[in-house]
């Protein structure tokens, strides 16, 4: 069985790819449309002045780039009480955080740790022990929810009576090479919902699924190669596709695909059958206990393949306008981000079938760069921060005015940037939304931005957290990644860290 905890570079693991031609589209401003409007360019910046999230060079990684945040009657955050904010802590669990956060804003430490843990260090029994047993009792226990679901289902039970935190339950497998990895993956996930059915609904927000771990990442590629092609050529037949929204804009990049691709052999068409088998299963556990499912992102040269599965699924299975049960992930920090969510609502409009959205900023920028580059294209994310955060915050009024009109789109607005935080509960007072009835919701990772997430709660919304369970061993490079995004005295958990 090959699983992955640790992403794999997908340059070197697609190398296959070459640059033959010009570009199939031309990269223009990022523009989209709002309904009843004419199209409008994102190029409003924020003023970030005062903001210690979100720093120039840094974007949240996709598994939650969450917000949010407390706001007082003018609708301001309001994080000036910190006593306040953190009464429901315990003054254990506020040490070992402030320890561990302030130990991952020390560059060199950082770095130091994430190379002993990836390198043949490990591999003596002695050195892998004692650096498992400090990791299990500082970083794991701080960013992840337990060993196994029943472990992690406690956690979410004890943070929901402590704070009124809800949950958001995801096995921490990240990649499959295989169909036996995925068959044992998938089994995971069931055991993920089942889980999730022994908490009070009131606890949980959904479970989560990467469909890299439940189809191989050759058989996605593949699908993602000829997806591109039937784009760029209408009349390119795919007998295996089944219904699905758009999963392309006239801003998508294409260049991963140069040239037509292979027809899926007997084998990969089994495995795909197999893939839409496995997320079917967890569907149907889904709607049978009524627990929304997320299903996350991933970089470009995959996510075509997943999104067409996450909107196959939308179709099947969201029959309650009320309350979706698959909810599909827009990553803002692409170009074409805009396009593709208002080309997928409006066929979901049409189709009358009901949708949920997770908006995060984005995760995977290096690589994306790194791989465009390569190719000779520009990169598929915005230019500048400034840019994303407009992104951002555009699809996220859109998505929150949607949800408002009884249109049958749920939100989860996921970022650990005040600014979008504050523009989403002002929006949300604005439109009047009902702040309990679950079509609206913010949420964060679990053990970052808790001072955003003890405020917004304490506003009235909903309010979630991100939490990842699995063994020690493989959660090692999901803990790598956060440690790097609150490495400096200006990343993602500086705010933290000064309140606390």
């Amino acid at each position: 069985m090959a699983n992955r905890f640790l992403r794999p570079n997908l340059i070197h693991r697609f190398s296959t790819v070459s640059p033959t031609g010009s570009p199939s589209t031309v990269v223009r401003e990022t523009m989209f449309l709002k309904p009843n409007r004419k199209a409008f360019q994102v190029t409003q910046s924020l003023d970030l002045s005062g903001s210690t999230t979100d720093p120039p060079t840094t974007i949240v990684p996709e598994d939650f780039s969450f917000d949010q945040q407390k706001l007082d009657v003018d609708h301001n955050l309001d994080l000036s009480d910190q006593a306040r904010l953190f009464s429901s802590v315990p003054i254990s669990d506020l040490l070992r955080s402030t320890l561990v956060l302030h130990a991952t804003s020390i560059g060199p430490m950082v770095d130091l740790g994430s190379w002993i843990m990836s390198s043949k260090l490990m591999d003596t029994k002695f050195t892998r022990d004692l650096v498992l047993r400090i990791v299990k009792g500082t970083f794991y226990d701080h960013f992840c929810a337990g060993e196994n679901a029943v472990a992690a289902a406690r956690r979410v039970r004890s943070m929901y009576e402590s704070t009124g935190l809800k949950g958001m339950l995801v096995y921490g497998v990240e990649h499959a090479e295989d169909g036996d990895a995925c068959d044992s993956n998938i089994e995971k996930f069931i055991e993920t919902v089942e889980a999730a059915k022994t908490l009070p609904r009131s606890h949980l927000s959904s479970v989560v699924v990467k469909i890299t771990a439940i189809c191989p990442m050759s058989v996605l590629k593949r699908v993602s190669d000829l997806l591109r092609w039937q784009y760029k050529n209408p009349n390119f037949k795919l007998p295996w596709k089944l219904n699905s929204f758009p999963v392309f804009s006239g801003l998508s990049p294409l260049y991963h695909t140069t040239s037509e691709p292979e027809p899926l052999s007997v084998q990969e068409e089994q495995e795909l059958e197999k893939a839409h088998e496995r997320i079917k299963s967890i569907c149907i556990k889904c709607q049978e206990y009524n627990v929304p499912l997320l299903i996350d992102a991933e970089d470009t040269i995959l996510q075509p393949a997943i999104d067409y599965m996450a909107y196959w699924s939308a179709i099947m299975f969201n029959s309650d306008k009320e309350r979706p049960i698959v909810y599909n992930t827009i990553q803002a920090y692409l170009k074409d981000a805009g396009e593709r969510l208002h080309l997928a609502l409006r066929e979901s409009e049409k189709m009358n079938v009901p949708i949920g959205f997770k908006l995060v900023r984005g995760a995977y920028m290096a690589s994306e760069g790194r791989l465009a580059d390569s190719l000779g294209y520009k990169s598929p994310v915005h230019d500048t921060i400034q840019e994303t955060h407009a992104c951002y915050n555009e699809c996220m009024s859109f998505l929150m005015e949607k949800a408002s009109n009884g249109s049958g789109i749920a939100v989860i607005l996921a970022t650990h940037n005040t600014d979008s935080g504050k523009l989403g509960a002002q929006k949300a007072s604005e439109l009047g939304i009902d702040k309990e009835n679950g079509k609206i919701e913010f949420a964060q990772l679990y053990g970052m931005s808790d001072a955003l997430s003890f405020g917004l709660k304490r506003a009235g919304f909903n309010v979630s957290k991100y939490m990842p369970y699995g063994p020690v061993e493989t959660a090692v490079p999901y803990l790598i990644r956060r440690a790097y995004e609150n490495r400096g005295m200006m990343s993602t958990g500086a705010l933290d860290r000064q309140l606390m």
